[in-house]
């Protein structure tokens, strides 16, 4: 008993273990949000964008040979960029689209004006590239529309000319979504930010497509309420396309998806037509709940331009544990009793693997081992919000106290302070730069049943042996796991050991290949990993009946193939990137 009382002390008195948060963003704001909760300092305020660190790349463009289907002409990007990298999707333009001319961006000017029809190179090399560099589209032209009415003049014109478009919001997503593969005129909904109302009672806020995610998070702070949501580009990303890709983040173990969030939305349909389902009603069971149609079905059904969300109150206790495992085994049974000792406290349970921690020592700055004694082979970060302090702390302890008699716990430290709380995240959420720094990463976002989740880690470890390291990191709470492996370059022999393993596996188990990044350009030919037959099917004919031209963010989502005679994409098995052009 003596040896643990010792433990113990430890447990929940170590105050300098921890440095503060490297991020230049944790040091220049005067507010650090982390799973859920809002930190305050008394630095000088800034934006904080989303904490990507800094990247390498270089693109070289080369132009193939057409297929023999003679549509148009191919160009195919090699990246040799550090992070990001899969099996690529090879897809050619539809050659049923019309391409821009003088008089449609002269239609364009008369209904935004000129400020709202960009066409500067420089602009629209931003907004063609993905946030992660992957994916490099060719659009000619965007539009900033600053109303739904707006965007209903848009789709129409471009519905009656076969002019495709991608809806785009803050361009954080991961899967190619939100940038064009072609030329399709980009619609982007940052003029449209609006605040439209928020009842104090209910914690009902009404806003508009284009609000960035941080600028509610603050709005609502201040009214002592918390966004449902939160994610690590919050500085950057919109409400709106959080809607349609149905983001999940670092409260969803806490609030739920979405789904259960959203209680409206105002959508414009590919023809023009403004759907008004806005509602602000918890209850509201007349007839088909469309709205379900659009969260999530990044922007090929509709484009999503209000958003009607519940938001819970403002809770004012906090507290973080960081503890370690010896065995994976022991995270399970950690959650379980977690969820039955902390219950409605409970708002976050992350995990990482021993390679995950090792990475994040060797190449974060800042970063030091909470428990320098001696590595482990799994650790947990607890996260618990509530209303009592006291009340808090005393749950939390006793929690701490049971799983340390029971051996799920190995060693573990509580953060005392902002800094040590800041820190511990900074741990998990420091991983992917940490890969990055490391070389080549392949990156998958699962969805596997708990128990299950580690096998495939383990099993892929075997695959590949000594040729790759095989790191797991994840939202243990929602079943989401991030697996990567990391290589000093990438090497198409070890992607063809990976693809398609990982998807047949994930698939054999009933999981998921798209947790919580959807599909895009990325994964939407292999949406059949996941789903049946007969369910993609239900999808393209909800398609074609709500669009269909198909002019809403073509190539994404469902394989194009589903869309053509003639079959119009092909695999390619190196690990890079294709830079859509016509």
């Amino acid at each position: 008993m003596e040896d643990w009382r010792a433990t113990y002390r430890l447990l929940t008195h170590c105050k300098h273990i921890f440095h503060g948060r490297s991020s230049p963003n944790f040091h220049n704001s005067k507010r650090f949000c982390s799973s859920g909760r809002r930190y305050h300092f008394n630095q000088p305020s800034e934006p904080i964008n989303p904490y990507i660190g800094h990247y390498q790349q270089e693109f070289q463009t080369y132009k193939q040979p057409s297929l023999s289907l003679g549509i148009n002409q191919w160009y195919r990007c090699r990246s040799h960029y550090r992070c990001f990298a899969s099996q690529a999707t090879i897809i050619q333009r539809r050659p049923d689209f019309s391409t821009i001319s003088s008089e449609d961006v002269s239609y364009f000017k008369k209904i935004l004006g000129e400020r709202g029809v960009v066409q500067d190179e420089e602009t629209l090399d931003a907004v063609n590239m993905d946030w992660m560099r992957k994916y490099k589209g060719a659009s000619k032209l965007m539009l900033q529309p600053r109303s739904a009415e707006e965007v209903s003049q848009i789709l129409k014109y471009c519905s009656s000319r076969s002019l495709s478009v991608v809806p785009q919001g803050g361009n954080t997503g991961l899967v190619g979504g939100s940038v064009p593969a072609f030329d399709e005129v980009i619609v982007n909904t940052s003029h449209m930010n609006k605040i439209i109302s928020f009842d104090k009672v209910s914690g009902i806020l009404v806003c508009e497509a284009g609000c960035i995610l941080e600028n509610l998070i603050a709005f609502l702070d201040n009214q002592g309420f918390v966004m449902p949501l939160d994610l690590g580009a919050k500085g950057s990303c919109q409400i709106g396309g959080n809607v349609s890709t149905n983001a999940g983040g670092l409260r969803l173990l806490r609030y739920g998806s979405l789904h259960g969030s959203v209680l409206g939305l105002e959508v414009v349909l590919a023809n023009g037509t403004v759907l008004d389902m806005l509602g602000t009603l918890r209850k509201d069971n007349t007839g088909y709940d469309l709205k379900h149609l659009f969260i999530g079905s990044e922007g090929s059904l509709g484009i999503v331009t209000k958003v009607s969300i519940l938001t819970p109150p403002k809770l004012s206790s906090v507290n973080v544990c960081f503890l370690a495992c010896s065995d994976y085994a022991s995270c399970l049974q950690l959650l379980l009793d977690a969820k039955r000792k902390l219950g409605e406290i409970l708002s976050a349970f992350e995990f990482l693997d021993h390679d995950a921690m090792d990475l994040v020592l060797k190449h974060l700055e800042g970063v030091r081992n909470p428990f320098p004694s001696a590595m482990h082979n799994f650790y947990v970060l607890i996260e618990t919000t509530g209303s009592s302090e006291s009340y808090d702390r005393e749950k939390l302890d006793a929690f701490l106290l049971h799983s340390m008699e029971n051996g799920l716990i190995s060693d573990g430290v509580v953060a005392q302070d902002i800094t040590q709380a800041s820190s511990c995240w900074h741990i998990r959420e420091g991983i992917p730069e940490a890969l990055m720094k490391a070389g080549g990463v392949y990156k998958y976002d699962l969805s596997i049943p708990v128990e299950k989740m580690y096998d495939l880690v383990e099993e892929m470890r075997v695959r590949l042996d000594a040729s790759a390291k095989v790191v797991a990191y994840g939202h243990l709470g929602d079943g989401n796991l991030h697996l990567n492996i990391s290589t000093p370059q990438y090497d198409d022999n070890i992607l063809s050991q990976i693809e398609p393993f990982v998807y047949e596996w994930t698939s054999k188990h009933k999981g998921s290949i798209s947790a919580e990044h959807g599909l895009g350009l990325m994964k939407a030919n292999k949406i059949h990993y996941s789903k049946s037959p007969e369910t993609v099917q239900l999808m393209a004919s909800i398609k074609k009946l709500l669009d269909p031209n198909g002019i809403l963010n073509p190539y994404k989502v469902l394989p194009p193939s589903l869309f053509s005679k003639a079959e119009i994409y092909t695999e390619c098995t190196s690990p890079q990137l294709f830079c859509c052009s016509e």
